[in-house]
């Protein structure tokens, strides 16, 4: 294993009322909540399989166990948006990869009550900081449907890099669709990532 994953895993990170910590199986029934009131919500942007399911799909405990079994293997980070103390998103850090790439991707949602509030920006920062200063990974992948504005401003505003359209990349509810690359390495923002955002909101403020 990497020796830089017993220093990244588990973590809790923090800024001002946001905070970022791991999955835990205990959050299944405040997650089936937050799901069932924001499906309308997420419906539009949530991955699919395009090959029918033969077994009923995982239960969240499952999936969770299974997530975190792999993040102590250093493959995956399932992390927990929180906002004022509530459960609000989850950000998702998948395909961990070491060696000669040193990359990952980096996939989020967080409920409409807590959208457009900066929420997800800070947790993504921190997040992303994690990766590249702790974990030192030199690539972070986000992968954002064309149509989805929301998501294409908040990876622009943390300053990932536009690298282009990937064709029919993911299935997302029920097609192939295509999907926008934006990527992180080191060097592309000056300073940190949260630092990059901050400096940004203190700009729009005056």
């Amino acid at each position: 294993m990497d020796r830089s994953v017993s220093r990244a895993w588990p973590v809790i990170l923090q800024h001002g009322e946001v905070r970022v910590r791991p999955l835990r199986v205990r959050d299944a029934r405040r997650w089936q909540q937050l799901r069932a009131n924001n499906n309308e919500w997420l419906q539009e942007w949530e991955a699919t399989s395009p090959l029918p399911n033969i077994e009923p799909p995982p239960t969240f405990r499952q999936s969770a166990r299974r997530m975190l079994a792999e993040a102590r293997e250093g493959r995956t980070m399932p992390l927990v948006v929180e906002h004022q103390g509530e459960f609000v998103g989850q950000i998702n850090v998948s395909d961990i990869t070491y060696g000669s790439l040193r990359g990952c991707h980096f996939g989020y949602w967080i409920a409409e009550s807590a959208s457009d509030k900066g929420v997800m920006t800070t947790a993504a920062a921190l997040v992303t900081d994690h990766l590249l200063r702790t974990l030192q990974l030199h690539r972070i992948e986000i992968a954002v449907r064309p149509e989805n504005i929301p998501s294409n401003r908040l990876a622009v505003r943390l300053g990932y890099r536009f690298e282009g359209i990937r064709p029919d990349f993911l299935h997302i509810n029920s097609q192939w669709r295509d999907h926008n690359i934006y990527v992180m390495q080191p060097g592309i923002t000056s300073g940190t990532v949260l630092n990059h955002i901050l400096k940004a909101r203190d700009t729009n403020r005056s």
